[in-house]
């Protein structure tokens, strides 16, 4: 009896906590802000996708898929690290006003470029704009949340707001793809598709518009060094950083080496299957049907990553953190040529399922060993690191492979060399993470 009136009462407090969360006006604004900013970032990126890749009017090759994976991506890489510098000035209020309200413009534009034919550098241009803005967008949403939410309740903030937003994007991307289903795919379609994810970024403005001005922070301050200097100063704290993540965290570097390596492979396989779904397992001349069979890809990735986070805990009691971390990198060797050198659906399908499960396994034990042998001073600037080479490996995977890929996406070479690169990372990390002290379980 008495457990079951603990647990009542803790549900009941948890609800509570939840409906004094919601009642909050400010907190619902924020975030109301960021589910409709981020439901457009889905639908914007399957706009994109849809122009690039599985365009009928066009041949998309490797070479389309890394430039709009670069356009994707890199923004996130280059600004990421210095975002906080300009957070730290601007009216946080004023950036989500102001930077949604820009991507609705530059969404439009993006849209007629797309209705004239224009030239494709520039509706990458356009599109690259869009998701750098991006950045300042969601670290904003973040440095906010303290100032709309009391002490008390910022844990259940902090799990309920970036899930709400992460559950938000999934659905503009299925929102997007349903309706490209439905539409006659061609330019008027993308375009559509980029009108509606650009409305939904003019809502998410005219949300945090009914904000006041000074409600989100900061605090003025007349202290604050030149732009320049703040800029400079970021770098050379960068530089600290990874000075002591090369000098004192061994487990770290080992790590971090290890899942940028599992993230190219990664990324070189995702080109495979977005190629293979555009031309091998479908009519070319259907793009369509190559759409609905790179959703299922992804879907099944995912579910691979949620099975990731469900084993792994119980994986690293047994094995520890580099020996589940070594598992990972071991079994992509085999499973990797043994289902991908079919080149058949069904198989590759399983393939992505276990490719989920690997990378994000390995995501899982990076974090780990980071956040236990970097110190708490230097454990934001090395993660902002770490985010940097997690998007350029992906990236870079994209640009190797993009050289070597034929149209059709097969090629028995690229599948093997992508099972060697993983068993000699494998074999690197084993014997680097011998040589230091294990840490504990």
């Amino acid at each position: 009896m008495a457990i079951t009136e603990n647990g009542s009462t803790h549900q009941s407090a948890h609800r509570a906590t939840l409906l004094d969360l919601l009642r909050g006006r400010d907190f619902r604004m924020l975030l109301t802000a960021r589910v409709l900013s981020q439901l457009s970032d889905g639908v914007f990126q399957v706009s994109l996708a849809a122009y690039v890749v599985f365009s009928p009017e066009k041949q998309s090759s490797p070479t389309d898929i890394a430039t709009v994976l670069a356009g994707m991506l890199l923004p996130f890489s280059v600004i990421g690290p210095f975002a906080g510098v300009l957070l730290d000035r601007w009216r946080r209020r004023q950036v989500l006003y102001f930077g949604n309200l820009a991507r609705f413009g530059l969404g439009l534009a993006t849209g007629a470029l797309l209705l004239a034919q224009a030239p494709h550098w520039l509706f990458i241009a356009s599109a690259l704009l869009v998701t750098a803005l991006n950045r300042f967008i969601l670290a904003g949403l973040s440095a906010a949340l303290p100032r709309v939410v009391e002490q008390e309740h910022l844990v259940t903030a902090n799990a309920l707001s970036p899930t709400l937003g992460s559950v938000a994007a999934a659905t503009g991307g299925a929102v997007g793809f349903l309706l490209h289903q439905v539409m006659n795919p061609g330019p008027r379609a993308d375009a559509a598709l980029v009108t509606v994810a650009s409305l939904l970024y003019l809502s998410a403005a005219l949300t945090a518009r009914r904000m006041d001005r000074d409600l989100l922070g900061p605090e003025p301050h007349d202290d604050h060094p030149k732009l320049a200097q703040a800029l400079v100063r970021a770098a050379v704290e960068l530089r600290a950083a990874l000075r002591h993540l090369v000098r004192d965290c061994r487990p770290a570097v080992h790590a971090l080496a290890a899942v940028t390596a599992a993230r190219f492979c990664y990324g070189v396989l995702i080109v495979v299957v977005v190629t293979l779904a555009r031309y091998t397992f479908n009519d070319p001349a259907k793009p369509a049907d190559g759409l609905v069979t790179l959703g299922q890809a992804v879907a099944f990735s995912a579910a691979g990553f949620f099975v990731a986070a469900l084993v792994s805990p119980w994986c690293t009691r047994k094995m520890g953190l580099a020996g589940w971390m070594t598992a990972c990198l071991v079994a992509p060797v085999v499973f990797v040529p043994a289902l991908g050198l079919s080149f058949s659906l069904v198989p590759c399908l399983i393939a992505a399922l276990l490719l989920g499960v690997v990378t994000q396994a390995t995501k899982i034990c990076a974090d780990t060993l980071v956040q236990e042998s970097v110190e708490d001073e230097y454990r934001g600037r090395v993660f902002a690191i770490y985010d940097v080479l997690f998007n350029v490996a992906f990236v870079a995977a994209a640009l190797v492979t993009a050289l070597v890929l034929p149209m059709s996406g097969r090629s028995a070479a690229v599948v093997v060399a992508v099972a060697g690169v993983y068993a000699l990372t494998a074999a690197l990390y084993l014997l680097a993470a011998r040589r230091v002290a294990p840490l504990p379980r």
